[in-house]
């Protein structure tokens, strides 16, 4: 199942395996290891800052987690509401089906703020603060995350 990442112009040419590993009939790809180790860098520098800007790890970890579940469901409604055409009208318990793909991190950002946000509101913490260790917790995320992305060839290259 590799495929050749080509870019001409540079001269390079890599044959990239988009699965680390099989256990059984459980296969797990190189793409969910890389946003989860994205993941939990954004994580450890969140837990890092909390000394400096004020805020309790517990507290931070709740809205981790909260930002977590809405984002993967902010990801998901976002990619459903706005895929073209009628797949998921026709038969909506494809929406429940991401094996196939179709997260839009447009809605994760929304959902995991959104969802954040309310759990940091609750355990009233400084929501600017919050704010502040989850933007560079998203750069982070979304630096790692590319990565990702050269392995599952969605967005880098020429793809043979």
């Amino acid at each position: 199942m590799t495929h050749q990442v080509q870019f001409p112009n540079l001269g390079i040419s890599v044959e990239v395996n988009p699965i680390a590993f099989q256990v059984g009939n459980f296969t797990i790809y190189w793409y969910g290891i890389i946003i989860g180790i994205g993941f939990l860098l954004a994580v450890l520098y969140g837990f890092s800052s909390c000394k400096k800007m004020n805020i309790n790890k517990d507290h931070l970890l709740d809205a981790i987690i909260a930002g977590l579940l809405g984002g993967i469901i902010g990801a998901r409604l976002y990619y459903v509401i706005f895929y073209p055409g009628d797949k998921y009208i026709t038969n909506p318990m494809e929406i429940f089906n991401i094996k196939e793909g179709g997260l839009g991190i447009y809605g994760g950002i929304i959902g995991g703020m959104l969802c954040g946000g309310i759990v940091a509101k609750i355990r009233k913490m400084n929501l600017f603060a919050v704010l502040d260790v989850a933007s560079l917790g998203y750069l982070i995320g979304q630096g790692v995350g590319r990565w990702g992305n050269f392995v599952n060839r969605p967005a880098v290259g020429h793809v043979q």
